[in-house]
């Protein structure tokens, strides 16, 4: 309806002296529905351009619109309203035909071809083989995921990427601690120490490093390896056969967290390969050579300043030690080369100041900087009873992904995680999360899908088999024009999402839908009402299944058939 809209207005404006010829109206959905189905503030964009009053214009393009005319197969109004607004009404006659080619779509209603021949990347997850995930990286990993299943429904060529570095001091700290766990296993007489960790007081082996991964997993990887192991591994010489031991059994957990979430990644990239190849220095060269590095007390740094940064930054320390900016500068590069659309990346709000650096890198080698997307996200902070709270866990002083869905659920975890804009700082509220209510906003969508299909399991016992030639011209009811009204918007509100990386915009329109739905079977009785009509409105129900299931299945929701 837009780009009919956008044509013939546009047509209209052909008698209008000043237009731009590149110009492009705006419209957008009524927040009031008695402002009508749509609206274009194209008025207020031309004022400057014909030197009138947005009133006055909005008044003299509504004439040329209902002069030549409007499909009134299509629109049934055409009004002006406030300072400027174009307000249009749709016909029945459309919503029914665009109910029709709903039903027709079926699973595929809601899909575009937007990004079609396109390709995009979506990094997200990417936290090193060091521990559990948290629930932190969790609201990464299902934000990443979901942005992926936006793209992907709009037509891209998807590749989703888990970016980790496997190697570098904290694995290194990760290897010794199980070294010294793996060694109180061995030796239960070892000598021990007190390490204090926040308001944590944790008894460890005295070789154990002082900044070392106090979790218990650390002891499970280390008695595992003691009972796979024939014979005890020197325990004074190299860390290596520990680290690795501990990396693969935590990417093992990792992968079995994403998978209770519904998440499998095409790719993993390895930051140490950027080192193995000499990535990480030729880009460090490259830099050079354009003219964006400099040495001054030892380090290298990076004229950041040329940018717009208050300082330059150190790419390189006086240890030689780069920072995390050049490997990530480096990493992006290679996106870049391998022909990507768009690059999503996913980061929490840690990486704020930092990214920006990364983005000003690949400007300095030449690259289109704004081929990246970067979406930040808030931090999460568990609420119980009104107030923060640390859930119990036996993994040291953190909360783990698992102990969350363990707690409420798989479902519920990935829809609390959507249900706020990214940038917003989420607070998880546990109580409302394992309350099995319509205020659990999960369980409300997933028992209106439950619902119409008993509502339709029902209709068929009675002698309603599918009703698919139904009369639908029978459908004029309020409720029902409003219903039929919101199920049509989700192919705009998932191009949408997926165009700003928004999924709470799906979140919240399907609860916009469960809503219209409630009200509409509270309105208007299926089973005992004469047949034609109760034929239409099963369909009608059919189509609000649809919408829902799309939308839930974009979503990563299951959709229940029964509650």
């Amino acid at each position: 309806m837009k780009e009919y809209l956008a044509r013939e207005l546009v047509a209209s404006l052909a008698d209008f002296d000043g237009v731009p010829q590149d110009f492009v109206p705006e419209f957008e959905k009524p927040k009031n529905p008695e402002h009508g189905d749509l609206a274009t503030n194209a008025a207020m964009q031309l004022a400057r351009y014909l030197r009138r009053a947005p009133r006055s214009i909005a008044g003299a393009l509504a004439e040329h619109l209902l002069a030549r005319p409007l499909d009134p197969a299509r629109i049934a109004s055409v009004e002006v309203a406030g300072s400027g607004f174009i307000n249009f009404r749709f016909s029945t006659e459309y919503l029914i035909g665009e109910l029709r080619e709903l039903l027709k779509a079926g699973e595929a209603f809601g899909r575009s071809t937007t990004g079609h021949g396109k390709r995009a990347l979506v990094e997200y997850v990417s936290a090193n083989p060091t521990g559990p995930l948290t629930v932190g990286h969790g609201r990464n990993a299902v934000l990443g995921d979901t942005v992926a299943n936006l793209l992907a429904w709009n037509g891209y060529d998807v590749t989703r990427e888990y970016y980790f570095n496997d190697a570098g001091r904290q694995m290194r700290v990760l290897g010794e601690s199980v070294r010294a766990r793996y060694q109180a296993v061995v030796d239960p007489e070892t000598p021990r120490k007190r390490i204090e960790s926040g308001d944590v007081s944790v008894e460890v082996p005295a070789s154990f490093p002082e900044d070392g991964y106090l979790g218990a997993y650390i002891t499970d990887i280390a008695e595992r390896l003691h009972s796979r192991a024939k014979g005890a591994p020197d325990l004074s010489g190299d860390v290596a056969p520990f680290k690795e031991a501990a990396e693969q059994a935590i990417f093992a957990d990792i992968e079995r967290t994403l998978t209770r979430l519904g998440i499998h990644m095409d790719t993993y990239f390895n930051e140490r390969s950027l080192y193995e190849n000499d990535t990480v220095w030729k880009t460090l060269e490259q830099l050079r050579d354009k003219g964006h590095c400099y040495d001054r007390d030892g380090a290298v740094w990076f004229r950041t300043t040329a940018f717009g940064k208050e300082q330059d930054t150190v790419l390189v320390k006086s240890s030689g030690e780069p920072t995390y900016r050049l490997p990530d500068i480096a990493y992006h590069a290679g996106k870049c080369d391998r022909g990507f659309d768009r690059i999503v990346d996913i980061l929490g709000a840690d990486h704020i100041a930092t990214y920006p650096d990364v983005l000003h890198g690949l400007r300095a080698l030449g690259y289109d900087a704004d081929r990246v997307e970067v979406i930040v996200h808030q931090f999460v902070t568990l609420v119980r009873g009104g107030a923060p709270v640390k859930m119990s866990t036996r993994r040291a002083t953190y909360v783990t992904l698992d102990d969350l869905m363990d707690e409420v659920g798989e479902d519920v975890t990935r829809f609390f995680f959507l249900m706020r804009s990214p940038n917003a700082h989420l607070e998880f509220d546990l109580d409302l999360a394992k309350e099995a209510s319509e205020k659990n906003p999960v369980f409300y969508l997933q028992y209106a899908h439950a619902r119409i299909c008993s509502i339709l399991r029902k209709a068929e016992e009675v002698g309603f088999h599918g009703a698919a030639g139904a009369d639908l011209s029978l459908l004029g009811h309020a409720a029902e024009i409003t219903l039929m009204k919101a199920l049509l918007r989700l192919p705009e509100v998932l191009e949408y999402a997926a165009a700003m990386c928004e999924p709470h915009q799906v979140a919240n329109y399907l609860r916009e839908v469960a809503v219209s739905f409630t009200q509409f079977y509270g309105h208007c009785r299926i089973i005992g009402e004469e047949y034609d009509l109760a034929a239409a409105r099963m369909q009608l129900a059919h189509a609000a299944r649809i919408v829902l299931a799309n939308g839930l299945h974009v979503l990563g929701i299951s959709r229940p058939e029964r509650m």
